[in-house]
């Protein structure tokens, strides 16, 4: 689809420049694979220009501009961009669908909650103002103690490409709620919705460098942001490898991270379930945004009784899925964000299948499409726990089946694992399924579904998934400060040291 790609700058300070070093990075369509448009390419240059420009927004007028305002004042920019984004709904949705590949369908959802997620974090900051001064009670009398909750201060956002401006969002919306000033920095290969983000924050008046967008590859404008002494919090959703550079380097200065990385989460169905209802949650909870969701349920445990019947039907509901051009009407399944993408997807099937496992459908390009990032929706079975497959995440349309006898196996089945993002189980009994809910080492648990995420629950994971929580209430104490303050409401000496 023929539509044109707007040509940026960076967003500095409320401006568009030019990259000091003037490069630029290419736009490629993942459906067509040809070059649409570029991104300008920042680097630690820009990133210095960007923190000075975010710690002058911060500090503005002793902070009574931005930082040091009362919630509601910020809450009302916050209002005024989700009103700008559902305005501009179309636009968004046209240019998120062609920069990153997922279906029309999806990236329409997409933009609607970065609209939903604004509103949300706008009444998080009006809520912010009574929790202002919030009593502690204290054992002695003499003494009263309340407490403050200040932003943090200046905060760099690194965010992922698939969920290019929602997931930016996460990171935005409760940072500026809690009267922090940022610098974000999406990724290289789905940045424009974000930089398009930046003419948002004009037409509303966002005060100049409260958001700062620069756009780059991470080791050029990524690694300078988290290294810099004066961004003094950072937030990232990526890769666990990319995460644990993140969290060593920020440690050099002591600087808390809120790190989501990645998973491999599993899904449990019991012998009990309505397997038509769960074969379709199964496939949405990995084929949804092209099989590139962090929480993917990729590891299906089934119980053998119902096995051969589910996994069955699991193809034949594979097979309808309708694979095309995401503008195409009822896309479900567009093409992987990139050819390395692609390769990596490919190689993890090859591996698979060269260790022994059954690739019971898909796993190639489609026949239809000559031409882009596209694989086939894939069920890959006879996996056993030391193949590649099973412990490490694939990041697209890939799902691995393993049978399972008793609701303890299946457990550790599922527990099998160092990542602890998210995990589903299925069941009409209640009560074991809240056993299990119990017992899996996650972040996230959903029973009898899969993947509903919503602004107002909170969001993160356990062991190597990362650590820290977005949205909800939570979302914004990420961005904030607790300060302690006591005094002493007596008039009476404190005696402790006898008066010369």
């Amino acid at each position: 689809m023929a539509f044109p790609i707007p040509a940026r700058q960076l967003f500095i300070d409320g401006e568009w420049r030019e990259p000091l070093l003037k490069n630029r990075i290419p736009i490629i369509n993942p459906s067509t694979e040809e070059i649409i448009g570029d991104i300008p390419a920042a680097t630690a240059e820009d990133v210095e220009v960007a923190v000075v420009a975010a710690r002058k927004a911060f500090k503005r007028n002793k902070g009574r501009d931005w930082a040091a305002t009362s919630g509601a004042h910020r809450a009302k920019y916050l209002r005024a961009i989700a009103a700008k984004i559902t305005e501009k709904k179309d636009h968004f949705v046209k240019l998120e669908t062609l920069d990153s590949g997922k279906p029309r369908d999806e990236a329409v959802l997409d933009i609607d909650d970065v609209a939903t997620c604004f509103e949300y974090f706008a009444g998080q900051a009006e809520a912010l103002d009574a929790k202002q001064k919030a009593p502690v009670t204290l054992p002695m009398e003499r003494f009263k103690s309340h407490v403050l909750r200040q932003p943090i201060g200046v905060v760099g956002l690194i965010s992922p490409w698939n969920y290019p401006l929602l997931m930016a969002t996460w990171k935005i919306a409760p940072a500026l709620a809690a009267g922090c000033t940022a610098v974000l920095k999406p990724s290289e290969l789905a940045s424009v919705t974000c930089l398009e983000f930046g003419e948002v924050c004009n037409e509303v008046g966002l005060p100049p460098g409260v958001l700062n967008i620069l756009t780059g590859l991470g080791p050029d404008a990524g690694a300078p942001i988290v290294s810099h002494p004066d961004i003094d919090k950072v937030a990232f959703t990526g890769s666990s490898a990319t995460g644990s550079k993140i969290m060593a380097s920020a440690a050099q200065l002591v600087k808390p991270v809120t790190l989501e990385l990645g998973g491999k989460s599993p899904v449990i169905m019991f012998e009990d379930i309505d397997i038509e209802t769960a074969v379709e949650w199964t496939l949405f909870g990995v084929f949804w945004t092209n099989g590139q969701i962090c929480s993917a349920t990729s590891r299906l445990l089934v119980h053998e009784s119902i096995a051969a019947e589910f996994v069955d039907r699991m193809v034949k509901w594979t097979k309808n899925i309708k694979i095309s051009d995401p503008f195409e009407e009822g896309c479900r399944l567009g093409p992987v964000i990139s050819k390395g993408q692609y390769d990596k997807i490919m190689k993890f099937i090859s591996t698979a299948k060269s260790e022994g496992a059954t690739i019971l459908c898909g796993g190639s390009r489609p026949e239809h499409l000559k031409k882009g990032y596209y694989i086939e929706p894939t069920i890959i079975t006879d996996i056993t726990t030391s193949m590649q497959i099973w412990k490490e995440e694939v990041f697209g349309p890939v799902i691995c089946v393993k049978t399972f006898k008793t609701e303890d196996e299946a457990i550790e089945l599922a527990n099998d694992t160092e990542y602890g993002l998210a995990g589903a189980v299925f069941s009409k009994d209640l009560e074991r399924c809240e056993r299990v809910t119990k017992a899996l080492e996650v972040g996230a648990v959903w029973v009898n579904c899969s993947q509903p995420c919503f602004v107002h629950a909170p969001w993160g994971g356990v062991k190597r998934s990362g650590f820290g929580r977005e949205l909800g209430e939570w979302g914004i104490e990420n961005y904030l400060n607790i300060k302690q303050v006591t005094s002493d409401i007596s008039d009476e000496p404190w005696g402790w040291y006898k008066s010369p």
